[in-house]
């Protein structure tokens, strides 16, 4: 399992995912899951993933491949006129990825060789843009209405999101805002683990503006964990008694 998270800004992208991959409690490693391409001036591109690894490594390694090839790049990311072609590519990627697999396999279906993939970037002279991919390959963009995307293990850090987002936040609050959500999630799933990936996409920039690596003895971090779980047990012991007295 894993937890990723892409939100928008007025201000641009903030994406945050977890390391930790499973196979069992007494089978685990630590894997990335962010991933990005980028052109100085003209685009960035980064996807994070969840689900199967084989399959969203498998997808990955060919986007890699096609920003390496020197003479066709037709279906590099490097080429594509924008944004939601981009989408549909890794979708279409995905989608094919996830059927060979399962027929390689012979799987009847007791086994889906499942995947999902969230893409945030910017083209030149275009605004940018958050897609959440599913295995199906087909997409959905973030909106005013859905202003971020999640994928793994998501219910535990969504309600912290949904009550404290605000578009105009700066980066830094939107980091502490993904830090206590990652928080809530760490604590409460242990199929989601340290250390944490963190990538500031600022609007027109074309480069990570920021990138971090947020690791179990962060100070930071620490302090976000503690003083979280003290608000809440404040806010707890402040809520009105209840009676069993008729």
């Amino acid at each position: 399992m894993t937890y990723c998270v892409g939100m928008m800004l007025e201000k641009g992208l903030v994406l945050m995912s977890d390391t930790r991959t499973n196979s069992g409690v007494d089978n685990i490693s630590t894997f990335p899951k962010m991933f990005h391409w980028h052109v100085p001036g003209e685009r960035i591109i980064t996807v994070m993933t969840a689900g199967n690894l084989a399959t969203t490594q498998a997808v990955v390694s060919q986007l890699e491949e096609r920003t390496k090839l020197p003479d066709d790049r037709t279906n590099s990311l490097l080429e594509m006129p924008t944004m939601f072609t981009v989408a549909s590519e890794i979708g279409r990627l995905l989608r094919e990825t996830i059927d060979q697999r399962q027929r390689a396999n012979d799987d009847t279906g007791r086994k889906r060789f499942t995947a999902s993939i969230i893409l945030a970037g910017q083209i030149a002279g275009m605004e940018p843009r958050l897609f959440m991919i599913y295995p199906e390959g087909n997409f959905i963009e973030a909106s005013t209405d859905t202003p971020f995307f999640q994928i793994g293990e998501l219910k535990y850090g969504r309600p912290i999101i949904l009550r404290a987002y605000d578009r105009g936040m700066s980066f830094e609050e939107a980091i502490k805002l993904l830090m206590v959500s990652f928080d809530s999630t760490l604590k409460a799933n242990l199929s989601v683990g340290m250390p944490l990936d963190l990538m500031v996409l600022e609007r027109d920039l074309y480069e990570p503006a920021y990138t971090a690596r947020v690791t179990r003895d962060d100070p930071y971090f620490q302090s976000i964990s503690s003083s979280w779980g003290n608000a809440l047990k404040s806010a707890f012991e402040s809520l009105p008694k209840y009676t069993m007295d008729d």
